[in-house]
């Protein structure tokens, strides 16, 4: 038994060991000790209902924390097309593309297929965007290119990885902006899916664009091509409960995400880059949206057995025979 003084003391020493990690946290993240805990009370509620997204913003918050300390260690701002951010930026995308190695085995083919120029990058959204992410950092790591990504404004206001999304980097303005990129000679990534398409696409991979063709106007404004992409077993991966009527019914009626997943299983994935659909001036984007659909359900239909099945695809780890093209 420990006596009141020896209890009082140790209660001193964790009271300042917590008070030490705290201002560590604080200094070395530039996040204020209250946003601290209020993003890990986020994660908690999380890691209990939204498997898929905490597995994507946990590794977000991460990478962030690490991109404090590199940009407090170098004495960086935020202008990140210095050159002092490339070992940064080289860093994220190294440990991202470790983990889909490690995790998924995660393989990317048809990279070559990129042109060099600028190009609108259209993708089938899984359940959880970490197809993408190994895409884009696979990307930067053999050819040296960044690539663009529309992301969804719940992640651009969420706080804990901002750092993370603008040195990728991340856009969420709009059809103007994504033009501008793109004629900048730029790559730019887009789901025209969304989030309807994460949370409630299943196992058949049906593609959920609804109307929306605003991506397609944005290729024609820009005069760029559009570069077909599908991930091979993504929903297997990763999964949600959209079958259930109240989480559409909730969708539709509050546009909030609240739809509970899960999954993490370690599936193969391989993303697939299609043939570029060349920019036609003669081309409506209603046109080219339906190009774009063909594009990518045809890279479905080639590459992915319907419907997914999760045990199949975690056996995918150990087949050595599966064809490439």
């Amino acid at each position: 038994m420990l006596s009141k003084s020896e209890s009082h003391t140790s209660w001193q020493e964790s009271m300042i060991s917590s008070t030490w990690l705290t201002y560590i946290l604080e200094e070395w993240t530039g996040v204020e000790c209250h946003y601290l805990y209020y993003i890990g009370f986020i994660l908690c509620v999380l890691n209990i209902m939204f498997v898929p997204i905490l597995i994507f913003i946990s590794l977000s918050c991460f990478l962030n924390l690490l991109l404090h300390i590199y940009k407090r260690k170098n004495g960086l701002d935020e202008d990140f097309s210095n050159k002092s951010w490339d070992n940064g930026r080289f860093m994220v995308a190294s440990i991202l593309s470790m983990c889909g190695k490690l995790f998924h085995g995660y393989e990317l083919h048809g990279i070559e297929k990129i042109p060099e120029g600028p190009g609108l990058i259209v993708y089938y959204h899984g359940a959880s965007p970490v197809d993408y992410c190994f895409f884009i950092c696979t990307l930067y790591i053999q050819t040296g290119r960044l690539c663009y990504s529309v992301v969804d404004r719940f992640f651009a206001k969420l706080p804990g990885i901002q750092l993370y999304l603008n040195l990728l980097p991340g856009v969420h303005s709009g059809r103007d902006e994504s033009v501008e990129i793109l004629k900048k000679g730029n790559l730019l990534g887009v789901a025209p899916g969304g989030g309807r398409e994460a949370f409630f696409s299943d196992e058949n991979y049906n593609l959920l664009w609804g109307n929306r063709k605003g991506f397609a106007q944005v290729a024609i404004d820009a005069k760029v091509p559009i570069i077909p992409l599908f991930t091979q077993n993504i929903r297997e991966g990763y999964r949600t409960f959209g079958k259930i009527g109240f989480f559409r019914w909730f969708y539709e009626r509050s546009r909030v995400l609240l739809i509970p997943g899960y999954g993490g299983f370690p599936v193969k994935l391989r993303t697939y880059v299609g043939d570029p659909i060349p920019y036609d001036p003669n081309i409506t984007a209603t046109e080219l949206v339906e190009k774009t659909k063909i594009a990518i359900e045809t890279l479905r239909d080639r590459h992915q057995k319907l419907p997914g099945n999760i045990l199949k695809a975690l056996l995918e780890r150990f087949d050595k025979h599966q064809k490439d093209d």
